[in-house]
C-alpha cells in the first residue's frame, strides 16, 4: 500500500509538471506574439498556423520534429505516419505551386505530429501511451523552439538599435582575424565548396536529427538515456539568444561588407581588413538585422552533435566531425561571426553539456566545478571583448594564446570528466551516457 501511494505521488507530481510546462509554453508564445504584432512583424503562434495551412518557413524543422517524434511509436504506426506526412506535402505544395505559390514543405509532417498527439492522447493508454508522448513532446519543442527564436531575433533588432562590431573586430585581432582569412578561401575555392558548406549550414538540424535518433532508437522498450541531444540543444536554445541583447553584433560581412545595405562601416570584408580604430564606438544598424553573433549559436549547436555523435558508430562519429568542421568554416567563411564568437558558443556548449550530463563512474572531477569554470570563462571573454578590446587588439600575442589555451585547458577537463576509460578494461572508452562509441563499429 505505501508503494502505491508513492507511485501515486510520482504521477500526480510528473502530471503537474506537464501542466505547468504547457502552461509557460502558451504564455510565452502569447506574449511574444503579442509583442511581435505591436512591432509590425510576424509573431510565433502567427508563424505557426502559417506552417499548417499556408507557407511553412522552413521545409526542414517540421520533418526534422516529425522523425524525433516516431521513435517513440511502433513501426508500422512509423510508416503509415511518414506515409501521410509525405502524401500531405505533396498535395500542399501542389496546391501552392499552382496558385503561383512558392515551391516549398513542411504542411505535411506538423499536421501529422498534431494528429498523433491526438491520437495518443485520446485513444492509447499505459506504456505506449507516455513512451509516444514524450517523443512527440519533444517533437513539438523543437518547432516551438524554432519559432520563438526567429521572433527573438527581431526583438533584439528592435531593443538594441546599435550593434558593437567594432569592439569584436578589435578583439578577433588577438585570433587573427580569422573570418577573414576563412572567407578568402571560401572564396577562391569556387561555387561547388561554397555551395556544400550552405547546405552543411543550413541542414545542421537534420544532422541533429539523425544522432538524436540514433540516441532514442531504444525508447519503444520504456527505457530513455540519461542524457540525449534535444535536451541540449533546447537549454542551449534558452539560454544562447539572452545574450544577443547583451553583446549585440551582426557579423562581418553586414558591419563590414556588402551585406550592411547602407548601414555598413565600409565594404572590407573579406577582400581587406578594416583600418584598426583603438577608440571603437557603438554603430547604428538598421532594425531588420538579427543581432545574433555573439555567442555563435551554429558552433554551439554542432559542437554539441559532435559530442553526442561520440556515442554512435564509426559513420556517425565522422559525420558529426563533418558537420562541426563544415559549420565552423561555413560561419566564419560566410562573414557570419568573428573568432570571439565562435569561442563563446564552444564555451556556452561545453558548460551546458557540463551541467546535463553525469560524469564517468569512478571519475574525481565535479561537473559543477566545469559550469562554474565555463560560467566564469564566457563572462570573461565577453567583458574582455566590451572593455578590453583596444587591449586586445595591441597585445594579440598575450590576449590570443590565453584564450586558446583556456579553450584547450576547458575541453580537456570535460574530456576527462565525461569520457574516459572503462575501469579495469584498457583501451574501452566508455561516454558519459552509458553507451560504449566503440560497440556498433563493426
Amino acid at each position: 500500500m505505501f508503494i502505491g501511494d508513492v507511485r501515486r505521488v510520482q504521477l500526480r507530481a510528473r502530471s503537474t509538471r506537464t501542466w505547468v510546462t504547457i502552461a509557460a509554453v502558451v504564455l510565452l508564445l502569447g506574449a511574444l506574439q503579442v509583442t511581435a504584432s505591436v512591432a509590425g512583424f510576424q509573431g510565433p503562434l502567427h508563424s505557426l498556423i502559417s506552417d499548417y495551412v499556408a507557407t511553412p518557413k522552413s521545409a526542414t524543422v517540421s520533418w526534422v520534429a516529425l522523425g524525433v517524434a516516431l521513435v517513440g511509436l511502433t513501426n508500422r504506426c512509423r510508416i503509415l505516419a511518414l506515409s501521410v506526412a509525405a502524401a500531405l506535402d505533396i498535395g500542399f505544395a501542389a496546391e501552392r505551386v499552382l496558385r503561383g505559390g512558392a515551391l516549398t514543405l513542411g504542411n505535411g509532417p506538423l499536421l501529422v505530429l498534431t494528429g498523433l498527439a491526438v491520437m495518443a492522447w485520446r485513444l492509447w493508454t499505459g506504456a505506449e501511451r507516455t513512451t509516444a508522448l514524450r517523443g512527440i513532446a519533444f517533437g513539438f519543442l523543437l518547432i516551438i523552439a524554432t519559432k520563438v527564436g526567429d521572433t527573438w531575433l527581431r526583438i533584439t533588432a528592435a531593443v538594441r538599435p546599435t550593434v558593437l562590431d567594432e569592439y569584436a573586430l578589435l578583439a578577433d585581432h588577438a585570433l587573427a582575424q580569422v573570418s577573414w582569412l576563412m572567407g578568402r578561401l571560401v572564396e577562391a575555392g569556387g561555387p561547388v565548396p561554397s555551395a556544400l558548406l550552405h547546405w552543411v549550414y543550413i541542414e545542421l538540424p537534420v544532422a541533429a536529427m539523425v544522432v538524436a535518433i540514433y540516441q532514442l532508437r531504444n525508447v519503444r522498450t520504456g527505457v530513455w538515456p540519461r542524457h540525449f541531444l534535444i535536451r541540449t540543444f533546447l537549454v542551449l536554445g534558452l539560454i544562447g539568444p539572452a545574450i544577443y541583447v547583451l553583446f549585440p553584433v551582426v557579423g562581418p560581412d553586414y558591419a563590414f561588407g556588402s551585406a550592411g545595405h547602407g548601414f555598413a562601416v565600409g565594404d572590407y570584408w573579406p577582400h581587406a581588413l578594416p583600418p584598426v580604430d583603438l577608440t571603437p564606438v557603438a554603430v547604428a544598424f538598421d532594425d531588420l538585422t538579427a543581432r545574433n553573433c555573439m555567442p555563435s549559436m551554429h558552433t554551439a549547436w554542432a559542437l554539441a552533435v559532435f559530442i553526442h555523435s561520440r556515442g554512435g558508430p564509426y559513420w556517425m562519429r565522422l559525420a558529426g566531425t563533418f558537420w562541426l568542421v563544415g559549420t565552423i568554416a561555413a560561419t566564419l567563411g560566410f562573414g557570419y561571426h568573428y573568432g570571439v564568437d565562435l569561442v563563446a558558443g564552444a564555451v556556452l556548449c561545453l558548460t551546458v553539456e557540463s551541467a546535463l550530463r553525469e560524469p564517468v563512474p569512478e571519475r574525481i572531477r565535479s561537473p559543477r566545478a566545469l559550469v562554474a569554470f565555463g560560467s566564469a570563462f564566457l563572462v570573461v571573454l565577453l567583458l574582455c571583448c566590451r572593455y578590453l578590446a583596444e587591449a586586445m587588439a595591441h597585445h594579440p600575442l598575450i590576449f590570443g594564446p590565453l584564450i586558446v589555451v583556456a579553450m584547450a585547458v576547458f575541453s580537456m577537463a570535460f574530456y576527462a570528466t565525461f569520457f574516459g576509460r572503462a575501469v579495469g578494461e584498457p583501451g574501452r572508452i566508455v561516454v558519459a551516457d552509458g553507451s560504449d562509441p566503440l560497440a556498433s563499429t563493426t
